[in-house]
């Protein structure tokens, strides 16, 4: 008897055990799905936060509305390329939702069935232990009562047999020890009996628990532990084939990105750069030689504020259209003129004929919307039914007003078209350029005109169409409409003070020369009222800066004064 108890205390204590350890490594298991989902819902917030950082770049680059890029194969090459990023950073997007939708919602719903799972077979296994141990502390109850009725019995039978042989004691103690011996006989035999009965079923119990209630507990355990393995299999393949998803799509944005590199034509490129910033000027002829050898007749220098013009100038009527002269003009800091007027001749022209087909567009439409309604007001006055006639009259008066101002806005820009097509320079013979500091015998003597009465208040600070008629009377034919720049462009001029820099001056201009704030230079022309005033660093450094930026100092004899060679 005593080594069955110990037999069975010890499968019991195995049995505790062993349901520790696997309640131990369930448990485990589950830690283990929620830190894997936790590691792909971070995977999946590392998808979308590169995605949107990839999307916020592509934004970034993109082209603004008011550049115009998209002529330029390299430029439109960029564009398709940002393009192409924006749709990889919705690949990486579709990454981060597979993921969340296949993974880590289909773990988030597994674990909560997987931990109601565990805890009702665990349940099952300590309601199974408690029923044992129940039945075996029962088993103990009964064989102790056997066991003390068996001593009682044999207590109870030695008192009778001693009393019977007592000769002292009467009849009537001696049948009274007598049934009370047969009493505890009994009760012995009904402990026996009830240990018995009890004992088979006990045996029955722990028969079916360690072979079939605890096997079949541990078997959904093993189960359950198998399940959890494989989800994570699966997992761990969806996490895979969610990337392997998107690589043919990643593929073709970068297939798409490498095309568009090499649709890149350098030499279109360079043709739009020289037809967009082509001027129309007409290059400069060649220097006429001057004889030294005949008398010549000095002429003042044309950077003297008050020196005469020789009236053979006139045979040079165009200054003010010189190319050299139009990178001198200002930058507008605020609206550009609306003749455009502030460009080179060439680069005028495209854009006023530009503007003429916009506004041609614009009436097109007007028109196009005129004839609509007029065949609906035919309609109507065929149909009174469907509407009234003079409904739409307003609406036709509204449009011929429209039509009308377009039409002149057109004239407008036409007549600035062909006054700039007038003025272009044709192809011919090379123009013939004379020096301004001498002139010959034969030339007419210098007037007392001073040159800031020829000069308009223009940003070029050169000579336009308006001056004179007397001088307009003195172009010779063979002169073409635009020359170069006066010989001073040749000739070193000389200076006729200086100039500190009171601000500094970036000069992106052709023609202008940068500054920093602080620094001096040589004056060799004064402002003549176009707000500028050249000046010169040393002799190979020369060029235009605007006179509000600089303090000028002139010399005391370089007022009037008159320079000769």
């Amino acid at each position: 008897m005593n080594v069955i108890k110990i037999e069975t205390l010890l499968k019991v204590q195995q049995l505790q055990d062993q349901f520790d350890n696997l309640e131990k490594h369930t448990q485990w298991g589950i830690d283990f799905v929620e830190k894997y989902t936790k590691f792909v819902k971070e995977r999946s917030e590392i998808e979308l936060n590169y995605a949107r950082q990839i999307r916020n770049l592509s934004k970034k680059y993109q082209p603004k509305k008011k550049e115009d890029e998209n002529k330029y194969t390299w430029c439109r090459a960029f564009h398709f390329t940002l393009n192409e990023l924006n749709d990889y950073a919705g690949q990486h997007e579709l990454v981060a939702e597979n993921m969340i939708s296949q993974i880590i919602a289909e773990l988030t719903r597994y674990t909560q069935e997987l931990k109601t799972e565990r805890k009702t077979h665990f349940h099952d296994g300590r309601k199974a232990q408690q029923q044992i141990e129940a039945s075996w502390k029962q088993l103990e109850l009964c064989k102790r009562k056997f066991e003390r009725d068996c001593k009682e019995a044999d207590r109870a039978q030695q008192y009778f047999e001693k009393m019977d042989a007592d000769i002292n004691v009467t009849k009537a103690d001696v049948e009274k020890a007598r049934q009370q011996a047969q009493m505890r006989h009994q009760m012995a035999s009904d402990s026996k009996s009830e240990y018995s009965s009890y004992l088979q079923k006990f045996n029955q119990e722990q028969n079916d628990h360690y072979y079939t209630i605890i096997p079949n507990i541990f078997q959904k355990i093993q189960v359950m532990e198998e399940k959890r393995i494989d989800r994570m299999g699966d997992s761990l393949k969806t996490f895979a084939d969610v990337d392997r998803q998107i690589l043919p799509i990643i593929g073709k944005c970068l297939d798409g990105m490498t095309q568009a590199a090499d649709s890149i034509e350098s030499k279109t490129d360079s043709s739009q750069v020289i037809e967009s910033y082509k001027s129309g000027f007409e290059p400069p002829g060649d220097v006429e030689f001057e004889d030294y050898g005949q008398a010549m007749k000095r002429t003042v220098s044309e950077t003297s504020l008050t020196s005469s013009r020789p009236d053979n100038k006139s045979d040079r009527p165009s200054k003010g259209k010189s190319k050299t002269l139009w990178p001198f003009i200002k930058k507008n800091k605020g609206s550009n003129p609306e003749d455009f007027s502030h460009l080179p001749p060439e680069q005028r022209r495209k854009k006023l004929q530009a503007k003429i087909d916009d506004i041609s567009k614009d009436i097109q439409k007007e028109m196009d919307q005129r004839d609509a309604l007029t065949k609906m007001k035919e309609v109507y006055v065929k149909n009174p039914q469907m509407g009234d006639p003079t409904s739409v009259d307003p609406r036709l008066a509204e449009i011929a007003q429209n039509i009308d101002k377009l039409q002149v806005e057109a004239q407008k820009f036409e007549g600035w078209l062909a006054e700039v097509e007038g003025r272009m320079p044709v192809k011919s013979d090379p123009p013939r350029r004379t020096s301004v500091l001498y002139e010959t015998q034969n030339s007419t003597p210098p007037t007392n005109n001073n040159c800031t009465q020829d000069r308009e208040s223009s940003p070029e600070g050169s000579y336009t169409d308006e001056q004179s008629s007397e001088v307009q009377n003195k172009v010779q034919t063979e002169t073409p409409e635009f020359d170069e720049f006066d010989d001073a462009d040749e000739e070193i001029l000389p200076t006729i003070g200086t100039c500190k820099a009171i601000y500094p001056f970036e000069g992106h201009n052709e023609g202008t020369i940068a500054v920093t704030e602080g620094e001096l230079l040589y004056v060799i022309e004064e402002d003549k009222g176009d707000g500028w005033t050249r000046v010169r660093r040393n002799e190979e450094e020369e060029g235009y800066v605007p006179t509000s930026y600089v303090e000028v100092f002139l010399d005391s004899n370089a007022k009037g004064a008159i320079t000769y060679i």
